[in-house]
């Protein structure tokens, strides 16, 4: 697959939208207009794959919880292994406000 051009004018301002919301309400809105109902619930699957990954949860296990395939959970760990980071980077960002939100209980990250 050909890689993403980050210094593409459309590419640039997809990012900076995400940047400037400030809301859940904001979040949500915008992602309901941007996406399809699928492709929604797809991200926040694939997202919920990489938080059972982060915590070891066995393959099969993420494929009965999540209904993604075994190869786009093997693709997610190895996305979630990877340099750039981004899972890592959102999952100890949930896990941060999950711990200040709460008694300290959340995720357990394996980097």
């Amino acid at each position: 697959m050909k890689e993403i051009n980050w210094k593409d004018k459309k590419n640039i301002q997809l990012v900076n939208s995400f940047i400037l919301l400030k809301t859940k309400g904001e979040t949500e809105a915008f992602l309901r207009d941007i996406m399809t109902k699928y492709e929604i619930t797809e991200f926040a699957n694939r997202l919920e794959a990489a938080r059972l990954l982060s915590k070891n949860t066995q393959y099969l296990e993420i494929t009965n919880k999540t209904g993604l395939s075994s190869t786009t959970v093997a693709r997610i760990a190895k996305w979630l292994k990877g340099p750039l980071g981004g899972y890592r980077i959102v999952l100890n960002k949930m896990h941060h406000t999950h711990s200040q939100n709460n008694t300290g209980k959340g995720l357990s990250l394996h980097s």
